[in-house]
């Protein structure tokens, strides 16, 4: 176990013998020690009751976080702290497991990871004479798992929330993803004489291990690592959908096994340690050499070695990478919430994404490009398949991408995209976004586009990540880690790759010259300091953001690349502020949502540049004088020295002059900053909204 209390003071903890039953104390004096979220940790670890409930079914969407720990060190803190770091994959639950010696110890609490570690030390302080008078230490166990849920089977309750034990109590399993044939295999199970103590799907994969590993052994296999791989490989022939597991067994010490399928799972490599984990954000700080398992395969880890096999037991590889962030980047950097941290670091970000980009003789440079200039010339219509925020960056390079290479675009949602048979061939280049690389609806899309013949070209933030490696090519945006569920600097450096991708298509397909590309990446270059000027000024739209934070309703208008922008305004203000908020194409208000106008309303306009596009620029103008007469609190936004707006705004909020198409990168800055504020003052965690997560890893 690995938390500290005061430096030097000790730590406090206790344990189950599972055959027995009974309760054991321990404590010990960590030679070097993690800051806790509290001072000391006195804590009393048990298994909790097999009680058997109605069951429940809640399917939801899975983005859990995973942590897995082998070495020389107490892992429980080492444990804790990757979870902390994968708190943004899901957070209506967390528990913990360490074996030590022959002894399996488990704690688990619904709701967020604070609730966990308070448990912990509520429990402790029960008897804390008696947990220090205790022989033996959890500070001991130096293998460790460890599991932040968000739900799919089985509501948000203690009882559901990982790990999960089998009947014996001396194996734990943590799982992210979603067992399809779990109904039947449950079904199995209690057929067979099985006691379920929890709704969920992983229970399952508990139950099958334990009945693995007690084959293997009657067998006459000997116990060690190889044991409990052999059993997971048997388990995960038996299982359907998308998964990653862990275990740990209580007679196999110092291991932990893993397997991949259709979720991320990637391997820290240390010296003399181990680790597994959904994100290299939970081992960044003690290792940033990685490994990215394929499909279909099982990893084992010791303090020393890193096996992976492939289902069927043959030896197997994954994919080396080195991390190039730190710790620190994972952290709040002195803000309140991660979220004002990257809209924050946004100037930074996009120029990172264009750092490099461009050639001295005038070429745009794609990352790790398996496709010819041929193919790109072959390409005859462009499909962009995103989700969310993504999505809305897609919207807006269509206009971008069709403007400045005459290939048709069409953007489409990636969990409709294969449902409704679209025409693909050859021809036909994909545009895959996403900021995870694991999004499953676009995975999943990309995979039915490859099946098709279709060409894919993937936008993406992280590095090793599915997506990226299932496609023809890659544009790594470099916007480093994003940890606020709701998306800010991602939607950014998806927009500078998507321009950067319309500039090469074009390039390549001789529709603009080397010289007209280096002027528009030119202006793209001059937004680091146009956002950063933006930022240096948001004063105002805070002081705004409390002014309507009680308003039932907000309205977002815009034309061209405004719409999208609107629709990504009103998307934030819904996942962060839980309030009621649509975006409307500016055109389309006297259709319908005109309606949705009461006196003082809030309406949000994005404003296009009058130049160069000044019949576009005049329609909005009149759009809002339109909303204004049925009573509507005018919210502008509109560049410097637009003065045709400023008689009809209630609120003005200025932004850099930008060209249309770039726009985009300027305009929905204030709303991120808007939406996050509302939160704020409504009292929502900006960084965790309800019923969301960071990273969706299933369909």
């Amino acid at each position: 176990m690995y938390a500290s209390g005061p430096p030097g003071g000790p730590l406090l903890v206790g344990a189950v013998r599972p055959e027995q039953g009974a309760q054991r104390w321990g404590s010990f004096v960590p030679e070097t020690a993690t800051p806790h979220p509290f001072a000391q940790i006195q804590c009393l670890f048990t298994r909790l009751p097999r009680t058997r409930d109605e069951r429940n079914w809640v399917r939801l969407r899975v983005m859990c976080g995973i942590v897995g720990y082998a070495g020389a060190r107490p892992a429980l803190g080492i444990v804790l702290d990757g979870l902390r770091r994968l708190e943004y994959r899901g957070y209506d639950s967390a528990g913990v497991a360490v074996v030590c010696e022959d002894e399996l110890l488990t704690e688990k609490k619904a709701g967020k990871l604070a609730n966990l570690e308070k448990v912990l030390a509520e429990r402790a302080a029960v008897d804390p004479e008696g947990c220090a008078a205790s022989p033996i230490g959890i500070g001991d166990g130096t293998t460790g798992i460890g599991h932040t849920r968000w739900a799919t089977h089985g509501g948000p309750t203690d009882r559901n929330a990982h790990p999960h034990l089998a009947p014996d109590g001396r194996v734990a399993v943590i799982h992210n993803g979603i067992i399809e044939n779990f109904a039947k295999l449950r079904t199995e199970l209690e057929d067979a004489g099985v006691q379920f103590s929890s709704d969920t799907d992983t229970e399952c994969a508990a139950h099958l291990l334990s009945a693995a590993l007690a084959d293997l052994r009657a067998a006459g296999e000997p116990d060690g690592p190889g044991l409990l791989a052999a059993a997971m490989r048997a388990v995960c022939q038996r299982l359907e959908g998308a998964f990653t597991l862990l275990a740990v067994d209580a007679a196999v010490p110092g291991a932990v096994v893993g397997a991949r399928r259709n979720s991320p799972l990637v391997v820290g490599r240390g010296d003399g340690e181990n680790y597994l984990a959904s994100d290299v954000a939970a081992f960044i700080e003690h290792t940033r050499d990685a490994i990215e398992l394929g499909q279909d395969q099982i990893v084992l880890i010791t303090p020393d070695a890193v096996e992976i096999t492939d289902f069927a037991g043959r030896p197997a590889t994954g994919k080396d990478f080195h991390v190039d962030w730190d710790s620190s980047a994972a952290e709040k950097g002195g803000y309140d919430w991660f979220m004002l941290k990257e809209i924050e670091e946004q100037p930074q970000a996009v120029a990172d994404t264009l750092l490099g980009r461009l050639t001295e003789s005038g070429e745009i440079m794609l990352d790790e490009v398996r496709l010819s200039d041929q193919d790109l010339r072959d390409v005859d219509k462009i499909f962009i398949v995103a989700c969310g925020t993504a999505y809305h960056s897609g919207l807006v390079a269509k206009y971008a991408i069709e403007h400045w290479t005459r290939i048709p675009c069409e953007v489409e949602l990636a969990s409709e995209f294969r449902y409704r048979d679209p025409v693909l061939d050859r021809s036909t280049l994909i545009v895959v976004i996403s900021q995870s690389g694991e999004t499953m609806d676009t995975l999943m899309a990309l995979r039915h586009a490859k099946e098709q013949k279709a060409r894919v070209l993937a936008i993406c933030n992280t590095n090793g990540s599915t997506i990226p490696r299932e496609s023809d090519a890659v544009l790594y945006t470099h916007g480093g880690p994003e940890i606020a569920v709701a998306s800010t600097k991602a939607f950014l450096t998806q927009l500078v790759a998507c321009y950067l991708i319309g500039l090469h298509l074009a390039q390549v397909r001789g529709i603009k010259f080397a010289d007209e590309v280096a002027a528009v990446v030119d202006q793209l270059h001059q937004m680091p300091a146009k956002l950063r000027e933006l930022l240096d000024r948001i004063e105002p739209v805070r002081e705004l953001a409390r002014e309507i934070r009680s308003e039932p309703t907000v309205l977002f208008i815009g034309r061209h690349v405004g719409y999208p922008v609107a629709l990504e305004g009103a998307l934030k203000l819904k996942e962060l502020a839980y309030m009621h908020a649509e975006g409307f194409a500016a055109g389309e208000l006297k259709h319908g949502p005109i309606a949705l106008i009461d006196q003082g309303t809030p309406v949000i306009c994005i404003v296009p540049s009058p130049v160069g596009r000044g019949m576009l620029h005049d329609k909005v103008v009149s759009n809002i004088q339109e909303v204004r007469a049925r009573g509507a609190r005018t919210i502008v936004i509109a560049e410097e020295g637009d003065e045709a707006v400023v008689r009809y705004a209630d609120h003005l909020i200025r932004v850099p002059r930008t060209p249309t198409l770039l726009a985009p990168l300027v305009t929905t800055v204030p709303l991120q900053v808007l939406a996050a504020e509302i939160a704020a003052a409504r009292g929502h965690d900006v960084d965790q909204p309800r019923n969301l997560a960071k990273s969706v890893t299933v369909e």
